[in-house]
């Protein structure tokens, strides 16, 4: 019997009858991917995979207390089964007590899709998307513009089981579309990406559409130094900013006084306001188009993250309620330890509470500033203050009097993402985007465009 062939409920029923541990965990994650990628006007590859991944995770009560043990391994064969359990036992027995130990989670219902076959993607997902791509291709050819980017689409449905009856399942599809115009002489370049779950709400026309404007504002050059300019962050840049802020929310790290959440003197700034604009940033495993995981799910323990919170149900949470901080990230175990409530991480994110104004709207208002593309290459600078560097790419405009007059040269920034809610005077309409930097990890997100009147654009940068 193949990896394959055996169905991944009974892989994870298996694993738990093999356990000789005190408490078992098993996430069995079957994963599928459909990809396309084109260049110059043109499809150039496309491809299915499959595969599973299979984490045992055991606990060894002790004297000192509860140890676990950790193994992860991809294409698990019946024989490999055994061998498999038995190191992560052997691991919970050669480590010492786990800091995070707690009751494995109890009490939460059976999915009633548990013993199911695993969702799978096919290229049949882009049924409709690649035709109308082939369409964007050809008005792209006439327009002058040649088109780059690629499309790809994930499935992966997770199986959760343990030895305190839990048996608990999601599917998770995952979309994302990147595309990238250029000018014949690729002097010019323009971006624009979309998440998506199916690939129902893409249209590759109206993105081609978007990308040709942004190529005929780049006609004009203009040169600009660095300085603090009045900036218009789209959604795609806040997005990129803000989970970046949410990765940084350690409820733990923040007692301990280590991040910009600690508060000076000791504990920390939750009932703080972060912004006087009346935003609130949240996550709802439930919220309509971001759909998550509604039970922790974790492959290792870490930080605010704890393998023994399998399981546990997940709720919608405010992070910060029209401008006021609210929560930051626990297990149970950091919980515990700080004081603070239950609230574990859930893989979306929102704000909202802007005004109904379209990104082209807050132009039109604009007298003097930049508006940005998108944002990349972001990395931590300071986590006292959360100060990140990083860089624009693929078109930074020049707005005066309320038009779009050329591109600038791209530049290097220095700023906090808790700095720029601070100082943001505008928001407009919360909308889904797709974070460039962190689309590989992180996709469902919804944000508005911010206002920025000093963004710091601390020194020119020769990136395209």
């Amino acid at each position: 019997m193949s990896a394959r062939s055996s169905k991944p409920h009974e892989v994870v029923e298996r694993a738990l009858e093999l356990s000789r541990a005190d408490g078992c965990v098993v996430i069995a994650d079957e994963r599928s991917t459909a990809n396309l990628r084109w260049a110059g006007n043109a499809l150039t590859t496309n491809g299915v995979t499959r595969g599973r991944t299979l984490t045992v995770v055991a606990t060894v009560d002790g004297k000192e207390g509860t140890a676990s043990g950790v193994v992860s391994r991809s294409a698990v064969t019946p024989d490999e089964l055994e061998p498999l359990v038995r190191a992560a036992e052997a691991a919970a027995r050669g480590a010492g007590p786990a800091e995070d130990a707690q009751p494995l989670v109890t009490g939460v219902e059976r999915s009633a899709e548990f013993a199911e076959v695993p969702a799978e993607t096919s290229s049949a997902v882009f049924a409709d998307f690649a035709p109308a791509l082939g369409e964007a291709f050809a008005r792209a050819r006439a327009g002058g513009r040649e088109l780059y980017g690629f499309a790809n689409h994930e499935m992966v449905s997770s199986y959760v089981g343990t030895s305190t009856g839990l048996r608990l399942r999601h599917d998770q599809p995952n979309g994302t579309l990147e595309l990238n115009a250029k000018s014949p002489d690729r002097t010019r370049s323009a971006w624009a990406g979309r998440s998506t779950r199916d690939f129902k709400d893409v249209d590759p026309a109206a993105l081609d559409a978007e990308l040709a404007v942004r190529l005929g504002w780049a006609e004009r050059r203009v040169e600009l130094p660095a300085g603090r300019y009045e900036t218009l962050l789209p959604p795609t840049a806040v997005a990129d900013l803000l989970i970046y802020q949410m990765w940084s929310a350690s409820g733990r790290d923040a007692v301990e006084g280590r991040t910009v959440f600690s508060k000076p003197g000791g504990g920390t700034r939750v009932g703080e306001k972060l912004t006087d604009l009346p935003l609130t940033l949240r996550s709802d495993p439930n919220e309509p188009g971001l759909e998550s995981a509604p039970f922790v799910i974790a492959h290792s323990s870490g930080g605010d993250q704890s393998v023994f919170d399998n399981g546990l149900p997940l709720a919608a949470t405010e992070w910060m309620r029209e401008g006021e901080l609210r929560h930051l990230t626990t297990s149970r175990h950091s919980a515990g330890l700080t004081g603070l409530p239950v609230a574990p991480g859930i893989d979306n994110i929102v704000l909202d509470g802007g005004e109904d104004r379209s990104l082209e709207e807050m132009v039109a208002n604009t007298g003097r500033g930049l508006l940005l593309t998108c944002l990349w290459y972001i990395r931590e600078v300071d986590p006292a203050s959360l100060l990140l560097t990083g860089l624009t790419r693929d078109g930074v405009y020049l707005v005066e009097n309320g038009e779009v007059t050329g591109e600038v040269n791209n530049f290097r920034f220095n700023e906090s993402p808790v700095g720029v809610l601070g100082r943001a005077t505008e928001a407009g309409r919360t909308e889904k985007t797709l974070p460039r930097e962190w689309s590989d990890w992180f996709t469902r997100a919804a944000m508005p465009a911010l206002r920025v009147p000093d963004f710091n654009m601390s020194s020119v940068s020769q990136g395209v």
